[in-house]
C-alpha cells in the first residue's frame, strides 16, 4: 500500500474576504471530486488570499498514485489559473 501526499499552497489574490476565499476552494474541491483523492484544506484557515491543500491517494502502486496526485493539480491550475503558488509531493508508507 502508497500513500501519496500532495501539498498545494495557492495565493488568490482577487479574495477580498474568507468568503471570496472559500467559494474558489469549494470550486476546486468539487472539481477534484472525480479524481480518486481525499481533499482537506490545511493550512491559512483565517488568511483571505492564501490556503493550502493537502491531497491524497492510496494505490497499491507508487506511479498510479503519483499519476493521480499529478491530474488533480493539472485540474487545479486548469479551474483557476495561476493561483499556485507551491506544490509538493511525498509519499508516506
Amino acid at each position: 500500500m502508497v500513500i501519496a501526499l500532495l501539498s498545494v499552497e495557492l495565493f488568490i489574490p482577487h479574495a477580498q474576504s474568507l468568503k471570496d476565499k472559500r467559494m474558489v476552494l469549494r470550486r476546486v474541491k468539487d472539481r477534484l471530486q472525480k479524481f480518486n483523492v481525499a481533499v482537506a484544506e490545511v493550512e491559512h484557515h483565517d488568511k483571505w488570499q492564501r490556503a493550502g491543500l493537502a491531497v491524497v491517494a492510496v494505490s497499491t502502486e507508487a506511479d498510479h498514485a503519483e499519476r493521480e496526485l499529478a491530474a488533480a493539480a493539472d485540474e487545479i491550475e486548469r479551474v483557476e489559473p495561476g493561483l499556485i503558488s507551491r506544490t509538493e509531493i511525498e509519499f508516506l508508507t
